[in-house]
């Protein structure tokens, strides 16, 4: 290290940094654009593959009517909590869509969504918030890890699945949902650090839906957005439309293939809204107006596809009808479902918890059988 003796001052000295202060990365092309991006109402449309349009707005209208049904299920006692996605749907449908059937899908407890835009059974994807069974679905066989309601705690989960599977030379990536709220987490930080130096092949997919329960972005960070923070681990940040599907699924599916082809990790930002309350155990009128909520509703994504789909020629009042029957059908499948009591064996609660069971767990089990035993015989 070398010294620079300051002017005047004989005995004063400023240290030169040594060369390794120097950026590892042009932090340039990591910044994202100031605007969301959008593709629906801009020149950008024209060029979206129709059959993909309509793929998404039959997805979204299915998903609008999921959310609206699951909520019902809640105020019906069938589940013990939902927390809805209405508003974001075009988010979790084109995560979904952006993923080949190799990829993994890392959600958070709001993206049952896209787990059944991914292709899980309606109901597995709420028994574990109905408090039946574990996860309710075999992970390892949907590639969609279990719905984590520890914010944050499945980002990491994403990196040692994506970093694996690159040391094996695995074809897969990644792609993990998180909420705003879940960015101030140290899990979030963690996460992403490890991913840029692993260059692992992950995508991060944040829903900036306005709040973290009643606590508004404002109050979280002080960021130009969140897409911002990507530059500060060394990765690209985008930031989206998170009401636009086909830019969500553009932007998504940019990042999917460059963490194929060896890119590394892509933080992107979708500025979505979050139209319901935070569950339906929640009143977010405590914390917000409804002429707000009526502003975002005007920016709906399902009327904003709609509109570009009917504009194009491509989209009538029959298929309009359509996607809202085959949505009926779904809902009426999942009620069907939800309104089937479940036959529970108290002793699953010692299956996959270890691939081995410990002694303790054998003993446990051992403990619990003698005492069903006894209770079936006294009656």
């Amino acid at each position: 290290m070398t010294v620079q003796e300051l002017p005047g001052a004989a005995a004063a000295y400023r240290p030169t940094p040594p060369p390794a202060w120097k950026p590892r990365t042009d932090p340039a092309p990591l910044l994202p654009d100031p605007e969301p991006y959008r593709v629906l109402g801009t020149d950008a449309a024209a060029g979206a593959d129709p059959e993909l349009l309509l793929r998404l707005y039959a997805e979204l209208v299915r998903g609008r009517r999921y959310n609206v049904q699951a909520t019902a299920l809640t105020k019906q006692g069938r589940l013990a909590v939902y927390p809805s996605s209405t508003g974001q749907e075009a988010c979790e449908v084109a995560a979904a869509l952006a993923l080949e059937e190799r990829d993994w899908l890392f959600p958070s407890y709001r993206d049952t969504l896209a787990a059944v835009a991914r292709g899980l059974d309606p109901v597995q994807a709420l028994t574990l918030l109905r408090g039946d069974w574990h996860t309710g679905y075999d992970p390892r066989e949907h590639r969609i890890a279990p719905l984590c309601t520890p914010l944050a705690t499945q980002l990491p989960h994403a990196v040692g699945l994506a970093h694996a599977a690159r040391l094996k030379g695995d074809d897969v990536v990644a792609l993990a949902m998180v909420g705003d709220g879940g960015t101030s987490e140290g899990d979030f930080h963690e996460a992403l650090n490890f991913a840029a130096v692993w260059r692992a092949p992950v995508v991060f997919l944040v829903q900036n839906n306005g709040f973290a329960i009643s606590v508004p972005l404002a109050k979280q960070t002080a960021a130009p957005s969140l897409a911002y923070k990507a530059v500060g681990y060394g990765m690209p940040g985008r930031l989206v439309d998170g009401n636009d599907a086909a830019a969500v699924h553009e932007v998504l599916g940019e990042a999917v293939a460059r963490a194929r082809r060896g890119g590394g990790p892509t933080l992107i930002e979708a500025v979505t809204y979050r139209i319901d309350a935070h569950t339906n155990a929640d009143d977010a009128t405590r914390y917000r107006g409804e002429s707000e909520v009526e502003t975002w509703r005007a920016h709906d994504p399902i009327r904003l596809l709609e509109r570009e789909l009917t504009e194009r020629g491509l989209l009538d009042e029959d298929g309009i009808r359509a996607a809202a029957e085959a949505a009926e059908t779904m809902a009426a499948e999942l009620r069907d479902g939800m309104n089937a009591d479940p036959v529970l064996d108290p002793m699953d609660l010692f299956e996959h918890v270890y691939a081995e069971q410990t002694s303790q767990l054998r003993e446990q089990a051992a403990l619990l059988r003698a005492e069903l035993d006894a209770e079936g015989e006294a009656r």
